[in-house]
């Protein structure tokens, strides 16, 4: 065993290998929130959802116009046709 056991406790190979795995699992998750690289990375996808909103939101409208610029042609036509 490792280390001594605490207040009488006494714990098995399996017990250590399980508290070694998780104190790794936690220093790379330590590591990961204190790197800056993935800031980067969420502040483009952000930038990008932000201009995909825009576009769709301006594609409302252009399509709005282009229906109505249609619409004013057609009545126009078929005024000066007959």
């Amino acid at each position: 065993m490792k280390g001594a056991p605490a207040l009488g406790w006494e714990s098995t190979e399996e017990e250590d290998t399980m508290n070694t795995m998780l104190l790794k699992m936690y220093i790379k998750l330590q590591n990961l929130m204190s790197r800056e690289e993935g800031q980067d990375l969420v502040e483009y996808a952000l930038l990008i959802a932000l201009i995909a909103f825009g576009a769709t939101a301006g594609m409302s409208k252009l399509a709005t116009g282009i229906s109505t610029a249609f619409s004013n042609i057609s009545v126009q036509l078929s005024t000066n046709i007959t």
